[in-house]
């Protein structure tokens, strides 16, 4: 590992103050052609994350209290209700016993 004297030491020399931020000092770090490339990689790698933008999901609801509310209250009465009976339900299909049976290919692993 690298000491933080000689790192601080390598960003005062790119121009910086003596104060150095988090960012200007992985930068520092980064751009040392002295320091072996693995902590360089490391460096650059954290400091992207604080230089590039980031492509996120986010979700946008439009629900006023009483929508909410009336929503969240059927949801409640549906959850204690009991669940239809089996006779209100489609039945399954009955497929003949031919059918099922056969030679069904074997995937194989794939390498």
């Amino acid at each position: 590992m690298i000491p933080r004297a000689r790192a601080c030491t390598c960003a005062r020399g790119h121009g910086h103050s003596e104060s150095v931020t988090p960012l200007e000092f992985l930068e520092a770090v980064y751009l040392e052609e002295e320091f072996p490339i693995t902590i360089r990689l490391r460096a650059a790698t954290e400091a992207a994350k604080y230089r590039h933008a980031q492509l996120r999901a986010v979700a946008i609801g439009y629900m006023d209290q009483n929508s909410f509310a009336a929503a969240l209250e059927r949801a409640i009465l549906r959850s204690k209700s009991p669940p239809p009976p089996a006779e209100l339900l489609p039945a399954p299909e009955q497929h003949p016993a031919s059918e099922l049976k056969g030679n069904f290919p074997r995937m194989r692993r794939r390498v």
